[in-house]
């Protein structure tokens, strides 16, 4: 894309954008989302894996493009987008209310909202966004990962942190549980700026340096975005890629549809998640003519609201009878009464099955432990009772595994415990051999006769 003219012409401007999501060729399904409209552009990167990481990033495309159906005056964008997030952390918090087994369920959050003069930026995690201005690509967010934390502190190069083992470690995210504080910013646009979001299945696998040279090269959003999923391919794109460019151009009087892709445009998730407000775009699930978006909430249903045009909205009569008489009243609220009892006693039985076969890793009175079960409690019943004490100090470990061990690493099973365990011994290891490896604790100071 050419360079904008020194002294762009003045007038009205507005967003034109493209977004693609790819699976890629190593993961079995997609917990990446994506959305981009005349004001919103948002990208997710779902993680749990079997915890419904594709949920999770669904709903924070569902939550923001909410979002853009409102006002959103200036001087209130960032509140707003701290509220947007802080929403998004009590939805994901009831889906795993409702099903215990979605715990670790989590996603990354990074959207821009485009006030004109304006763009308001928020971002969670390690999904990105770029600004390509005057031929030159800046990076507008910074990652909230284990080794841009070793970055700042000058441990390693930024160079370095790409081939880092531990460069996937996220230091935050939405997950519905842990407070999360989003960075929030305004940055000044101007016409001709070009605006590129991404998971790191792209910028994790192509270089800067080809990013910005695709984004001058193409002047359509479309052509830019196809170019750089097909880049993550020819790559290997070990993950899930999405990608959003939007560029500010002049205004006129046509309207693009809003785009919605990945694990948020697909039918069964929306299934999944039914009181979950869905954004409207313009592809259609083939059975379904009603616009992803616009169906009936069961209010409407309920209501009668919902009716087409023109259709009149029925309720079928009562069956002619005798009125139930006071007796078949109480045989009817008793038989309810003793049915959600059963149900109660079912669910109690499947919750205790459930708990026996979840495990996790923790801390237990500065010693790595493995648990039985999940943490917290239900009323004055604990969900998980010690397994096992390991003699492994979590304080011998580096810190990003404390910081793992501090939160609670879960298994799927008593092996993947032991083998945590195991990796977390072979850390302690390489940190009593090589102190000065990247993360581990300084050694205790010695006087000149080896004692402390």
């Amino acid at each position: 894309m050419s360079s904008p003219d020194p002294s762009p012409p003045r007038g009205p401007t507005q967003l034109r954008y493209a977004a693609r999501s790819d699976v890629g060729l190593r993961r079995p399904g997609n917990e990446d989302s994506g959305f981009a409209d005349d004001t919103m552009l948002i990208v997710a990167d779902g993680m749990g894996g079997h915890a419904a990481g594709e949920l999770a990033s669904a709903m924070a495309v569902a939550t923001f493009a909410e979002m853009s159906d409102e006002e959103m005056p200036v001087d209130e964008a960032l509140e707003q987008l701290a509220g947007g997030v802080d929403l998004l952390s009590e939805r994901i918090g009831d889906v795993i209310a409702a099903e215990p087994s979605n715990q670790g369920m989590g996603t990354t959050l990074t959207g821009l909202v485009w006030l004109g003069e304006r763009m308001a930026v928020v971002h969670v995690g390690d999904s990105r966004a770029y600004l390509l201005r005057d031929g030159a690509l800046d990076q507008i967010t910074k990652d909230h990962t284990y080794v841009q934390s070793l970055v700042d502190a000058g441990e390693i190069t930024a160079e370095e942190a790409t081939r880092h083992p531990r460069r996937n470690l996220l230091n935050r995210a939405v997950d519905g549980i842990h407070v999360v504080e989003a960075d929030l910013s305004m940055r000044e646009t101007r016409r001709g700026d070009r605006y590129l979001l991404c998971t790191d299945g792209l910028s994790g696998v192509v270089p800067d340096d080809q990013l910005a040279a695709v984004l001058r090269e193409h002047s359509d959003p479309t052509g830019a975005v196809t170019r750089l999923v097909d880049m993550a391919l020819e790559a290997g794109a070990p993950d899930n890629v999405t990608v959003v460019v939007a560029d500010v151009g002049p205004g006129d009087a046509r309207t693009t549809d809003p785009v919605v892709v990945g694990a948020a445009g697909e039918p069964g998730n929306r299934a999944r998640l039914p009181h979950v407000p869905w954004p409207v775009d313009e592809q259609l699930d083939p059975d379904d003519p009603q616009p992803r978006g616009t169906r009936p909430s069961l209010d409407e249903l309920h209501s009668g609201e919902a009716a087409e045009p023109g259709q009149p909205t029925t309720v079928a009569p009562a069956a002619p009878g005798r009125p139930a008489s006071g007796h078949r009243t109480r045989r009817v609220v008793i038989a309810a009464i003793g049915a959600v009892l059963l149900l109660f006693a079912l669910m109690g039985a499947l919750l205790v099955g459930w708990l026996a076969n979840q495990y996790y890793v923790a801390d237990s009175s500065g010693a790595v432990a493995v648990y039985r079960g999940v943490p917290g409690s239900l009323g004055p019943v604990p969900l998980q009772r010690l397994a096992e004490e390991t003699d492994i100090p979590v304080s011998s470990l580096p810190s990003y595994a404390q910081t793992r061990v501090t939160s609670g690493i879960f298994a799927t099973s008593q092996q993947r415990a032991d083998e945590i365990v195991a990796e977390l011994r072979n850390d302690a290891a390489t940190c009593r051999t090589d102190p000065a490896t990247p993360g581990c604790p300084a050694p205790p100071k010695t006087g000149k006769d080896g004692s402390p």
